[in-house]
């Protein structure tokens, strides 16, 4: 997100929390969100793509709604409200084609009319079917599940994301030569598809609250947490959504706090480290080791507060519409060891997987007829985790080693403290805080080296970069 977007969202977040009465608060903070998903997507290659992807998110969110909704909760009565929000955003949309000025709440100019108009008669019948013929049965929602997989995969793959992008091009008689994975920039699905998979999950094993559309959809594009986070539980949002909205002082300082906080990291510390940080230019041109290392550690801090400050901003926008959002980051650089490191860093992905992949997995290997052993189910766990970890951030092969590189390490570590448990539970309180400072050194360093891996696109530019980064080239 941009400044510009970040200071328009502030200032549309107090109106909302200063202004709106309670009976008001669902629909426009719904029609908000539902705006924000088109202005937030920059503009694509694709012509029309910038429009169609923010009404496939509203789409799609819709009828994941319906699938995991029981059908005698979908009144129609309580969620027309939300339809109509919707559909007249997005036909509102589509007609500022025909303005003769751009209100800059669409990347480019939205497609005709009656595509427009075809794209929502095709939304509208899908949903009338899910809502006739289905019901939240294992069978359905685990196709959901697999689509919203699938999907995922498609945006993240780079090649297969290239050949939907020369289909595309193709449709829209543009030069399929030109086709590129960064063509399919879907703003904010990867935090959607968690937000949409924790839903279907909660509902196949009974956890998840019956909400209203409004209420969902407010949930899944809720706009200070669209592009960065974090990843809240619907039950515990939904609980804070519902609660009468009453701005008091407390909550507008500790709001303004983090706002300031958060734009402080992003642009003040985050913006002026990426000009030193590691990227496959600067480490192509990087000759010395002493270098490479000032490129390596900048780019450790710019991720950290570049991260950390769009956190900072999310939190305090939820504040000021009087929603409480989870905590991504605790001082994580500052950990004794990798475990305590990933307990604190994304804490909110990291607890996303641990809930809904680390412990059925680890229970399932526990649970069999030959139990495994403790260290092997361990391993698997561990490793497993974090290469998906890493796959979410992209299909390729340096992902995978970076979620390798952290799954053996958390394996190493867990190993290490069972094995040294009692005789440093033994060890005098200086030397305690000796150890703690070394385990901070040495995590951090670990953690830094994997960002190579996590930095570069490719597997032999950053073996370049180690072999520079320890001499040896």
């Amino acid at each position: 997100m941009t400044l510009v977007l970040i200071l328009v969202s502030i200032v549309v977040a107090t109106m909302l929390g200063l202004v709106t009465r309670n009976r008001w608060r669902i629909p426009l903070l719904l029609g908000s969100c539902a705006l924000a998903v088109y202005a937030f997507q920059p503009v694509l290659p694709v012509r029309g793509l910038d429009f169609w992807l923010p009404t496939a998110t509203l789409a799609i969110t819709t009828l994941t709604w319906i699938l995991t909704t029981p059908p005698e909760q979908r009144s129609w009565r309580i969620n027309w409200p939300a339809v109509a929000i919707l559909g007249g955003i997005v036909l509102a949309l589509g007609l500022t084609r025909y303005l003769g000025f751009s209100l800059h709440l669409t990347a480019s100019r939205p497609p005709q009319t009656l595509e427009i108009l075809a794209g929502m008669a095709g939304v509208v019948l899908v949903a009338f079917l899910l809502m006739r013929f289905t019901k939240p049965g294992k069978a359905v929602l685990t196709s959901a599940f697999v689509f919203v997989i699938l999907l995922f995969i498609v945006l993240k793959f780079p090649l297969l994301a290239a050949l939907v992008s020369m289909g595309l091009r193709s449709l829209n008689h543009q030069s399929t030569s030109l086709a590129l994975a960064q063509d399919l920039r879907w703003l904010g699905f990867s935090y959607i598809a968690f937000r949409l998979l924790h839903t279907i999950r909660d509902r196949q094993s009974g956890r998840l609250p019956v909400v209203s559309l409004s209420e969902y959809l407010i949930y899944v594009i809720f706009f200070p947490a669209l592009t960065a986070g974090p990843i809240d539980r619907i039950e515990h949002f939904v609980g804070d959504l519902r609660r009468p909205l009453a701005l008091t002082a407390d909550d507008l300082g500790e709001a303004g706090k983090r706002l300031l906080f958060g734009l402080f990291k992003k642009f003040a510390v985050a913006d002026v480290l990426v000009m030193i940080a590691l990227n496959p230019t600067n480490a192509l041109q990087v000759r010395s080791a002493g270098w490479a290392w000032v490129l390596i550690y900048a780019y450790a801090f710019q991720i950290y507060f570049d991260f950390s400050g769009y956190t900072d901003i999310a939190i305090g926008l939820g504040r000021l519409l009087g929603i409480k959002l989870p905590e991504n980051f605790n001082a994580p650089y500052l950990k004794p060891n990798l475990t305590q490191f990933w307990n604190n860093w994304h804490m909110t992905l990291t607890q996303w997987f641990r809930a809904y992949f680390f412990n059925p997995v680890t229970r399932a290997l526990r649970s069999g007829k030959k139990p495994l052993p403790i260290p092997f189910i361990i391993l698997v766990t561990q490793v497993a985790t974090m290469v998906l970890i890493g796959l979410w951030h992209g299909v390729t092969l340096n992902f995978v080693i970076w979620g390798l590189w952290h799954g053996l390490g958390l394996f190493v570590h867990n190993r290490w403290s069972e094995l040294t448990r009692r005789r440093f539970a033994a060890v005098s309180p200086r030397w305690q805080s000796a150890l703690n400072v070394g385990g901070v050194l040495l995590t951090f360093n670990f953690i830094a080296l994997g960002w190579v891996f996590f930095a570069l696109p490719g597997l032999s530019i950053s073996v370049h970069f180690l072999r520079v980064l320890f001499g040896l080239a």
